[in-house]
């Protein structure tokens, strides 16, 4: 059995994460990780490090950055591979990551549906087939999510980016631009309301028509299934960077 300890356990996907791993035979949950333990959960929740009684053997973070970054040094010391979907990390957090990546074994992605893996993949090819057009990426979430635009959408973005010859500029605010769009360009929208799970749009817009691309999480479960095959995946191989390209 795989010993998982979930980072983040209070949160919306902590929980989802609780429920779904009863589906996973191969996994054993032994315990939670977060800054408080609100009494409701079955397994145990530590809001100290030092306290965990149980060494896992892989930890799986839904979380905020500085929560992943506090966690990972934990992982670091005690040799535990590490299940990385938080989003929102800025260039130094992402450069801690990659360090201890040399030590531990640590699978990485700003989302854990394989869908929007296999959405990366085609985005690519169709930039590559629609030169010239204008793209835009369009993403909505919840009201509660943290960063903008989402990991997902600058993962899309990346892969159509590196399709294009990493010749791409991205542009996040048009606020205070006064001047016409660049063809070299890559905007970003980002909506925030309700309790919409995710949906993401690359838009290819020509002269005479449009190309939009989209998909649209219903639910939760999707990431929180990703994610605990990310678990059985990651554990005993050996310390760098992995990501949904290599588990699919």
């Amino acid at each position: 059995m795989v010993k998982v300890l979930i980072n983040g356990c209070n949160g919306r996907m902590g929980q989802v994460l609780a429920k779904e791993i009863d589906r996973f035979p191969n996994l054993l949950l032994i315990g939670g990780f977060d800054i408080t333990d609100n009494g409701s959960n079955t397994f145990p929740v530590y809001t100290n490090i030092n306290d965990i009684k149980e060494k896992p053997d892989v930890i799986v973070d839904f979380s905020v950055p500085i929560a992943t970054l506090n966690i990972l040094k934990y992982a670091v010391n005690s040799k535990i591979a590490m299940v990385i979907a938080t989003t929102g990390f800025d260039s130094e957090q992402l450069e801690e990551i990659e360090e201890a990546s040399k030590v531990i074994p640590i699978f990485k992605s700003s989302n854990m549906s394989y869908d929007i893996n296999l959405m990366k993949k085609v985005v690519a090819e169709v930039a590559k087939a629609l030169k010239g057009t204008d793209i835009e990426i369009v993403e909505t979430h919840h009201n509660r999510k943290i960063d903008a635009p989402s990991g997902t959408a600058i993962t899309l973005a990346d892969s159509i980016n590196s399709a294009l010859g990493n010749n791409m500029e991205y542009v996040f605010n048009r606020h205070d631009i006064h001047e016409k769009r660049k063809p070299n360009e890559i905007g970003f929208s980002s909506i925030r309301g309700g309790n919409i799970v995710g949906e993401h749009s690359v838009q290819f817009y020509g002269a005479h028509e449009t190309f939009e691309i989209k998909h649209t999480s219903y639910s939760r479960d999707v990431f929180a299934e990703g994610a605990l095959k990310a678990c059985e995946f990651i554990v005993n191989k050996s310390p760098r960077l992995y990501g949904m390209d290599d588990m699919v």
